[in-house]
Order: structure tokens, then sequence, then C-alpha cells
């Protein structure tokens, strides 16, 4: 169809307009939307699991002003407690070439490293990272890591002096343990020196599998422990709800590494609050994403440290928590 004058006249402004725009505003025009960076958190436990620390991480994100899918993205990978397959996950985020891997506990930091020496990771750990080989020095960490950590294998010799507190008639203490955790050699080593100077005999009893659970406990009980210490594991926490079950229909008080073991039926948690850990990882995160190299970021520390006591588990078993202990607790489930 031929075109009018009139259609002529029409065509002819718009092209006079658009020669009129600025060439910047046409390129910027036809430019793809920015990418957003891309956070990746490799974790050795569950999802479900790890639900209640990565929400104390989306906090500590919004903080910063970081919200997912908004202007950041993350990617999850977990080993459902079988840490063999983190060396995987961790070479499938390599290949993804993320910005950022969030790692949790020492096996999946050293998972991590053992992946990748240029792109930037930010551990969460129980575990003291100079040990493990993972960093230099908690003030000048080096290479690609840095993070937060509780150094929780110091914390293993404190609960068991907590544990006597609350239990002062006690003389032998079992202990559930991972033998495959690289930092459970070390919990070990703390928990014996504490064991030593208050008179308690202790009985280690590694579990490497949760089918084994059952047994470890008959075990216990049959061999008259008189509560039971577990030591941080990311193994053990997935299951904790097993765990603490079976702490209570063997009648052993328990002490635990984590606050969600009491918020699940367990009785007694001391240490630090993992999902703050987490909200406090996600200021490293900002920082690598807005230039900072993890070699020039020292490890932090928790400042403070809590204990919690359920007395509906106290109940449960038929203890009684001594009142100077109960004073001390920062929090109480009743």
């Amino acid at each position: 169809m031929a075109l009018g004058e009139k259609g002529m006249k029409r065509i002819l402004i718009v092209l006079t307009l658009f020669a009129m725009l600025p060439p910047f505003y046409i390129t910027a025009q036809a430019q793809p939307a920015a990418k957003l960076p891309r956070v990746a958190r490799l974790s050795p436990s569950t999802a479900t699991a790890d639900e209640v620390v990565l929400a104390g991480f989306r906090q500590g994100l919004r903080e910063h002003g970081w919200v997912e899918n908004k202007n950041i993205t993350l990617e999850y990978r977990f080993a459902d407690g079988k840490t063999d397959r983190l060396a995987e996950l961790a070479a499938e985020l390599v290949r993804l070439q993320v910005d950022v891997i969030l790692s949790g506990a020492t096996v999946g930091a050293q998972a991590a490293k053992r992946a990748t020496s240029t792109i930037p990771i930010v551990m969460v750990t129980t575990g003291d990272p100079v040990a493990a080989g993972l960093v230099a020095s908690l003030a000048r960490p080096g290479g690609n890591l840095t993070g937060v950590t509780a150094l929780g294998q110091e914390l293993s010799g404190k609960r068991l002096e907590l544990l006597k507190e609350a239990l002062p008639g006690i003389n032998h203490i079992a202990v559930l343990s991972n033998p495959t955790n690289p930092d459970s050699k070390f919990s070990v080593k703390e928990v014996e020196a504490a064991a030593n100077d208050l008179g308690v005999k202790l009985k280690v009893h590694e579990v490497g599998d949760p089918t084994k659970f059952d047994a470890a406990f008959k075990t216990m009980s049959a061999e008259r422990a008189g509560a039971v210490l577990v030591l941080t594991d990311s193994m053990l926490f997935t299951h904790r709800k097993r765990i603490v079950e079976l702490a209570a229909q063997n009648r052993l008080p328990a002490m635990y590494p984590i606050s969600e073991y009491a918020n699940v039926g367990g009785l007694m948690f001391y240490g630090a609050n993992f999902p703050d850990m987490y909200r406090r990882a996600a200021a490293f995160v900002d920082k690598i994403l807005k230039g900072a190299k993890p070699a020039d970021l020292p490890i932090e520390q928790p400042t403070k440290f809590e204990l919690v006591i359920n007395l509906k588990a106290a109940k449960q078993i038929g203890l009684t928590i001594p009142p100077n202990v109960l004073a001390r607790a920062d929090r109480v489930i009743r």
C-alpha cells in the first residue's frame, strides 16, 4: 500500500527526532540488564536444617542493602549430611563462576578451598581455621578465605564444666563424636583436659553413621553414663531431633553445642548464637562484593556466649536444675 503525503511526513518527523537523540542514550537502551552478583551457599547439612542459619544470613544481607532475587542471587548446594559430597558440590559452584562461596563448617570450608584459590570464600565454623590449615592467622587470613569462627573446640571444656555444675553428683560422662569431622580430635582433647581437672571419667562414643545412634545410646545407658556431651558436627546437627529423642528415652541429661538442639527439646546449650554468626558473615560478603579481598579481612570471633536451659526436658527425665545454674541462664525454655 502506498503511503500518502501525511504518512511520509510522520515518518520523516520520527527519523529526525531519533537522529537528534544523544548516542549514549541509544547505546544505553540497547544494553542488557546488569548481571546480579551470585553468592553460593555450600552446606554439609540439609536444606531444612540450614534454614535456621540462612534466615540470619538473609537478615544480614538486608542490613547491607542486598535482597535475594532483587539485587543479588543465592545458589544453594546441600550435602544432606554426606560430607563426601562436598567436593563435588564445590566443584560445581566453581564451574558456575559464582562471585562468593558461603561455606558451612570446617569440612565445607576445606572443600571450597580445595576447589578454588580465586573465588572468595566466607566461612562460618565452630572449628579453629588455623589448626585446620584453612588460614595463616585470624588477623591476616591470606589467600581467598575469611569469615566467622566460634573456636568451638575451646568451648567443649566449658560445656563439660557447666554439665558438671548442673549435675554435681555425676562422675561418668559420655561424649558423642563424629570421627570423620576434622575438628573432633581437638574438641576431644579439650574435653579430656577439662574432665581431668573436674575428676570426671569420660567415654568417647564415635558415630559417623546416623544408623548407629540407637546402639551408641544403648551402650551409654548400659555403661551407666550420668550424662552425655554432644560435640559440634554437621552430621550430628542434621539429625539433632533423633539425638535429643534418644537422650530423653535413655534418661540421659545432655549438653549440646548449638542452640537449635535446645529448641527441639534438648536439655542444655552453651555457645555462640549461630544465626547471628551467619548474620555477621553477610557483612563479609557485602565487603567482598564491593571490592575487598578476603586476605585483608580479619576473621571474627563471637563476643557473647549464651546458656540455654530447657526445663521441659529436665522435667521429662526427672531432673532438677540447681538454682545457681538456672540463674546464669540467658534463656530458659519452660
